[in-house]
């Protein structure tokens, strides 16, 4: 029996630190899916469907990504109803520090509670603990350069929408 696992996440737009969790999970599981989610309690600077496609590109172009990894949104209902759904019985989250960790144990009880989903963190390569989507388009919204922190695709994708 194979064990999928999602990698869920707002991914507004998707970093280094991402890939490199997705990468590792795909390690670990034998179906990975990218989950991109509709977050109520964020704005969202790039719409569901930009943003699984730079996901979908940015996997594309690393030529360190296995195959087994499936991306798709999801944006009505529960996190673990999309588990049932494909027969995940694992989330796994990138987990940056202890703050991290205060905010997803709430939902991790949750979601075992619900579904018996359990929850895998996953700490990202310290090269990448310190960056946030979040970051990232403070960052470019100000014309910053966030090529260090995202994939190549998504450097290309924001500096296209930079004022000139």
């Amino acid at each position: 029996m194979s064990k999928i696992a999602v990698v869920p996440g707002s991914f507004d737009p998707v970093t280094l630190g991402h890939l490199d969790v997705i990468r590792r999970a795909a390690g670990v599981f034998d179906e990975v899916h990218v989950l991109v989610v509709h977050n109520p309690g964020k704005n969202a600077m790039l719409p569901l469907s930009e943003r699984v496609g730079l996901i979908k590109k940015s996997l594309e172009e690393d030529p360190d990504i296995p195959d087994n990894i499936l991306v798709a949104s999801w944006s009505v209902g529960l996190l673990v109803d999309y588990c049932t759904e494909v027969g995940a019985s694992v989330l796994v989250k990138g987990i940056r520090s202890q703050i991290d960790v205060a905010y997803e144990t709430p939902m991790v009880l949750m979601n075992r509670s619900l579904a018996g989903v359990e929850t895998v963190f996953m700490l990202p390569d310290p090269a990448h603990a310190h960056v946030s989507s979040t970051l990232v388009r403070q960052v470019a919204s100000l014309g910053g350069d966030v090529s260090p922190y995202v994939p190549p695709a998504v450097a290309r994708f924001l500096d296209k929408k930079r004022p000139a």
